[in-house]
C-alpha cells in the first residue's frame, strides 16, 4: 500500500538521504519525492510517496522518520500513484484544446488537481451570475456529493484557504473528518476551484499560492 507522508525536515545537504536510507529499512519504496515549501528558520516541508510491502503499517514510517535527527512526522495518509507536478502541464494543454466545450475542460481539470495537489477531491463551481444559485460544473470520483444547497454568492476573490464551519455557502459534508479546504477564482470567469484533503493536513501558504496560479492560467486560457 502507498502512503503520503509530509515531513519537516532540516534543509541541509544529506538530510533526505538519511531519511530515504531509514525508509529503506523498514523495506519501503520511495516513489515520489515533493518539496512543498521551504520556511526561513532553515528547514524544508516535504511530501514523499512510499509504498511498503503487504502487511507494513503505516506507523512503521513514522517510527523510522523518528530515528533520524531533526525529522518530523506532520501527517500521513493512503496517496494512489505518485505527485506529478508535470501532468499539470499536459491538464492545462487539454483545457486549452477543449476550451469551447467547457465541462469537458473542466472534467479535465478535476481529474488531474488532486493528484498533483496531493488533494482528495476537486469540485469546480460556476458563480457567473450575481444572485442565482451556484452550479456545480464539474467534480472528481472522490468529490463529496452534491447535497441540494443552493447558495447564491461564493466570497472567492483570490486563492484561500476555507474554513468549513466559517463558511456559509459551505455544504457541511465538504468539512467532514476534519478536511482542509482551499479555494481560488478561475481568473475573471466566475467559476471557483475548490479542493478539499480529507483528514488535512492543512495546505501551506505555498500550495495555496500554486493553486492560485493555476486558476489564473486556467481562466486565461478561458478567457
Amino acid at each position: 500500500m502507498s502512503f503520503l507522508i509530509r515531513v519537516l525536515l532540516p534543509d541541509i545537504p544529506g538530510s533526505l538521504g538519511q531519511l530515504a536510507e531509514a525508509i529503506g529499512l523498514v523495506d519501503g519504496n520511495i516513489q515520489s519525492v515533493d518539496v512543498v515549501e521551504t520556511f526561513p528558520d532553515g528547514t524544508v516541508m516535504d511530501d514523499i510517496v512510499v509504498t511498503l510491502p503487504k502487511g507494513v503499517m503505516a506507523d512503521t514510517l513514522i517510527t523510522a522518520a523518528g530515528t533520524v535527527e531533526g525529522v518530523e512526522v506532520d501527517s500521513i495518509r493512503p496517496f494512489s500513484g505518485r505527485v506529478d507536478r508535470r501532468g499539470q502541464i499536459q491538464m492545462l494543454a487539454e483545457v486549452a484544446s477543449h476550451s469551447r466545450n467547457l465541462p469537458r475542460a473542466m472534467e479535465e481539470l478535476v481529474t488531474v488537481i488532486p493528484r498533483s495537489m496531493t488533494a482528495s477531491w476537486a469540485v469546480v463551481l460556476d458563480n457567473t451570475a450575481p444572485g442565482t444559485p451556484i452550479t456545480r460544473i464539474a467534480a472528481s470520483q472522490a468529490a463529496p456529493e452534491d447535497d441540494g444547497s443552493s447558495p447564491v454568492d461564493v466570497d472567492i476573490a483570490s486563492p484561500r484557504i476555507l474554513n468549513p464551519d466559517a463558511e456559509e455557502w459551505v455544504p457541511e459534508s465538504w468539512g467532514l473528518l476534519d478536511s482542509a479546504l482551499a479555494a481560488t477564482p478561475l481568473g475573471k470567469t466566475g467559476m471557483v476551484l475548490v479542493v478539499g484533503r480529507t483528514g488535512g493536513p492543512d495546505f501551506l501558504a505555498t500550495e495555496v499560492q500554486h493553486l492560485g496560479h493555476i486558476g489564473g492560467i486556467v481562466g486565461a486560457i478561458l478567457s
